[in-house]
């Protein structure tokens, strides 16, 4: 049974860093495009970075966290990483690791991505 389980959620100050990991489990994902997204209360889940296969390990940021947040894979591990820096509240929200089907993001959001992690909780204070 596929499982994967997202950590490192936390309560940070707003300009301050924290590292998310995705674990995998259940089979090897690195054939397989990984991503990140997260939901905010009220809102829809939106799509965070995503990297491809691990072939060439593409990497896809959407705009309002391009320049802070990185993500990257570690195969031998099958886990996913993303690492946050410079923080802000609005980067408040439930942060969600998935595995998609395909080699590359194509840019069509959730619909891509065919196992959900349980989420974790990210609070960046002002």
């Amino acid at each position: 049974q596929v499982q994967l389980v997202e950590s490192g959620g936390g309560l940070v100050q707003a300009g301050g860093s924290l590292r998310l990991s995705c674990a995998a489990s259940g089979r090897t994902f690195s054939n397989y495009c990984m991503g990140w997204f997260r939901q905010a209360p009220g809102k829809e889940r939106e799509f965070v970075a995503a990297i491809s296969w691990s072939g060439d390990s593409v990497t896809y940021y959407a705009d309002s966290v391009k320049g802070r947040f990185t993500i990257s894979r570690d195969n031998a591990k099958n886990t996913a990483f993303l690492q946050m820096n410079n923080l802000k509240p609005e980067d408040t929200a439930v942060y969600y690791c998935a595995v998609s089907r395909r080699y590359y993001y194509s840019g069509s959001g959730d619909n891509e991505f065919a196992y959900w992690g349980q989420g974790t909780q990210v609070t960046v204070s002002s």
